[in-house]
C-alpha cells in the first residue's frame, strides 16, 4: 500500500537561494540521511544508492516537473513506488517555507517494520532539519539550475532559449570557467534530472 508523508520548514534564506541548492541532487547526501549516492546522469534523470531501512536499493528517477523557485517533482522509473515533490514559497525576501511530499511503497518484512515505527517520517523531519542547517550555514547556494520542466517530464520550449549548458546544474564549489558561448547556429537546447533502489538527481 502507498504511503504519503508531508513534512515542512521554515529557511532563513531567500526562496532562489533555497530553490537552486534543491536542483543540486549530486549534494543530497550531504543532508539526506541514508542517502549513499545521487548520480545526475543527464538534466532530467538521476541515480540513487540510498539505505532504507537497513536495506540498501538502488533506483533511477526522473524529473516530472521543475518550475524555478517553485516547484521539483521526481518519480522513479521503475520498481516500487517512490515519488516526491518539493515546493517552495517565500514567506518574506529572507525566508523561504520548504515542503516536502513523499510517496512510497514499503517493501519486506523490514521495511513493513519500520513503517509501524514511524521511521520515514522521522527521516523526512531530520532531512529537512538538515537542509535548513546546511543552507543557513553557507547563505549561498552552491549552485543551481534553472531551466523548467513541464509537468509530465516535457522540457517547456518557451524556457529552451535560456537553458544551460548540462555541466552547469553539476557545478558546485569550484573556480571552473563556463565554457565560451557559442553562436546562436550552434545553440542546442538541453535540459538538465530522482527514483528506488539498492537516491539525488
Amino acid at each position: 500500500m502507498t504511503r504519503k508523508v508531508e513534512r515542512s520548514i521554515d529557511v532563513d534564506v531567500p526562496v532562489t537561494t533555497a530553490y537552486n541548492q534543491w536542483t543540486q541532487f549530486e549534494e543530497f547526501p550531504r543532508f539526506m540521511g541514508g542517502v549513499r549516492e545521487v548520480r545526475q546522469l543527464d538534466d532530467r534523470r538521476t541515480h540513487w544508492v540510498a539505505e532504507i531501512a537497513g536495506v540498501q536499493r538502488e533506483w533511477d528517477a526522473t524529473i516530472v516537473e521543475q518550475v524555478p523557485d517553485r516547484t521539483v517533482a521526481w518519480a522513479a522509473t521503475d520498481g516500487t513506488t517512490n515519488a516526491g515533490t518539493v515546493r517552495f514559497a517565500p514567506l518574506d525576501t529572507g525566508r523561504t517555507q520548504v515542503h516536502l511530499l513523499l510517496e512510497y511503497e514499503p517493501e519486506g518484512l523490514v521495511e513493513q517494520a519500520g513503517e509501524k515505527l514511524h521511521l520515514v517520517d522521522r527521516q523526512a523531519e531530520s532531512d529537512l532539519a538538515r537542509f535548513k542547517e546546511y543552507i543557513e550555514g553557507r547563505q549561498v547556494e552552491s549552485g543551481g539550475w534553472r531551466g523548467t520542466i513541464a509537468p509530465g517530464g516535457i522540457p517547456d520550449p518557451s524556457e529552451e532559449a535560456d537553458l544551460p549548458d548540462p555541466a552547469a546544474r553539476h557545478r558546485a564549489d569550484t573556480d571552473e570557467e563556463p565554457p565560451p558561448e557559442t553562436g546562436p547556429e550552434d545553440v542546442t537546447a538541453l535540459i538538465p534530472t530522482p527514483r528506488d533502489a539498492d537516491g539525488p538527481r
